[in-house]
């Protein structure tokens, strides 16, 4: 019934020189597979959802996992702490922040709602959190929940943005959310909101929206989910007032590590971790900390040990940015490369289908790893058919990427990856071809 999938066969850099669509790095596409441990059966094309690691990486994660289960009291106490710091520099240098500025959390999820619980509402009832349509859904809930629990002292406004727009269509959007809340008698106290969305997949124009901020007056929280790996990040260009970003996704570190920025200014407003640890100073005085590596810095020690978690990804920060650098040349090749093939790659599928690739104008929504591809079908057609079509990617073709919605209609995303070209493109375009097919003869309505 579906396309069969064609087995990755790990090639020598001669060889990949002569695959079409590989730019002209030797470095990367199917050549590159030989690093990840995916199924030979499974071709992936939804990097952008869970990331992945790299064969090289995963070693290191056991051996800092076999480290702490020969000697859990030396290596948890006394050695992780140290190489936790040496992980924290490794990650603020790539992203030009200073250290004392960057802890590492989960993820991206956990970051936003770690920021978000830690500020105090005026009791005036007043405030309010801005956020674009948008969102990512987990992190849109813990607005709600923010708002649900805060006793009516804080509200919310969404932004509402429809692609594809320019740059400064959506900055306008959010100065004009700022004065419709001034209007209402509120006022703007922080806004949420991505350096790459999630769904759609579009390049948000952060920089200008973080400076929009900060003339209005307002906090700004970036969301950078899909970020570091995959989009340059300079923070003390940018100078947020809050970021997060996912390192487990598209720099490589195992599952689950994301970078938290707080800047001095506003460390003494997180308090708190979540969940409330060893690190949290108390107003009613001191309890006793049974841990005896403490950072000169509050906030920098508040993260340090959060209970009995296994960070060891933590811990493999600084190898994974090395590997990348010894492996695949570095930041700046891997992401021209992954950058490229969005774009061409994007293009090939819309061409198998007689579509178009979602971007504006002046290209700047595309300028990241992720593309969204029209599908030929109506929202009609679709309401009923998306959930059965993403489940038949798994069960038929061996492969998976999100189908949705947006702006009356409907879209694929796909993410570029080192270990993808675009005949991975070329055949998700067939693969989605022949989707719509089975759509149109009514085949999803037969389970």
């Amino acid at each position: 019934m579906g396309s069969n999938h064609i087995v990755p066969v790990l090639t020598t850099a001669d060889d990949n020189s002569t695959r079409k669509g590989d730019g002209n790095s030797k470095l990367f596409g199917q050549r590159t597979l030989q690093h990840f441990e995916f199924d030979p059966n499974y071709r992936n094309l939804n990097h952008g959802s869970f990331g992945a690691s790299t064969r090289e990486i995963r070693k290191k994660l056991r051996e800092y996992q076999d480290r702490a289960e020969a000697r859990p009291d030396q290596f948890i106490r006394y050695e992780a702490p140290d190489i936790l710091n040496e992980n924290r520099e490794a990650v603020a240098k790539l992203i030009n922040a200073p250290t004392d500025t960057v802890v590492l959390v989960q993820n991206a999820t956990t970051g936003v709602n770690t920021i978000l619980r830690n500020l105090a509402w005026n009791d005036d009832c007043k405030d309010e959190i801005l956020y674009f349509n948008t969102i990512y859904g987990a992190c849109g809930k813990g607005i709600d929940y923010i708002v649900d629990s805060g006793l009516n002292r804080v509200s919310s406004r969404e932004i509402r943005v429809m692609y594809p727009c320019e740059d400064d269509e959506i900055v306008t959007a959010f100065k004009a959310a700022v004065e419709d809340s001034s209007k209402a008698g509120k006022r703007a106290k922080i806004c949420v909101f991505d350096t790459v969305s999630s769904l759609p997949a579009v390049r948000m124009p952060y920089e200008k929206i973080t400076e929009a901020c900060k003339v209005a007056g307002v906090l700004s929280l970036i969301d950078g989910a899909q970020g570091v790996g995959m989009i340059d990040i300079d923070l003390s260009a940018v100078d947020p007032d809050f970021f997060v970003s996912n390192c487990h996704k598209w720099l490589y570190v195992p599952r689950a590590c994301a970078v938290l920025y707080v800047p001095l200014r506003h460390q003494a407003l997180i308090a708190s971790t979540l969940p409330t640890s060893h690190g949290y100073i108390a107003k009613s005085g001191e309890r006793f900390n049974p841990l005896p590596k403490a950072n000169k810095s509050a906030f920098v020690n508040n993260f340090q040990f959060i209970g009995t978690l296994d960070t060891s990804p933590y811990l493999c920060l600084k190898d994974t940015i090395e590997w990348r650098k010894e492996a695949l040349g570095g930041e700046a090749k891997i992401m021209e490369y992954i950058h490229t093939l969005a774009k061409e790659g994007g293009k090939k599928v819309a061409r198998v289908l007689g579509t178009e690739v979602l971007d504006n104008q002046s290209g700047t929504m595309s300028r990241c790893a992720l593309t969204n591809v029209a599908l030929p079908l109506s929202p009609e057609e679709g309401s009923q058919a998306l959930e059965w079509m993403v489940e038949m990617m798994l069960k038929d073709y061996n492969t998976f990427f999100p189908l949705f919605a947006h702006n009356g209609r409907l879209w694929a995303r796909l993410s570029a990856q080192v270990y993808l070209d675009t005949e991975d493109f070329e055949w998700a375009g067939h693969i989605l071809l022949e989707l719509v097919e089975r759509v149109k003869r009514g085949e999803h309505k037969n389970t």
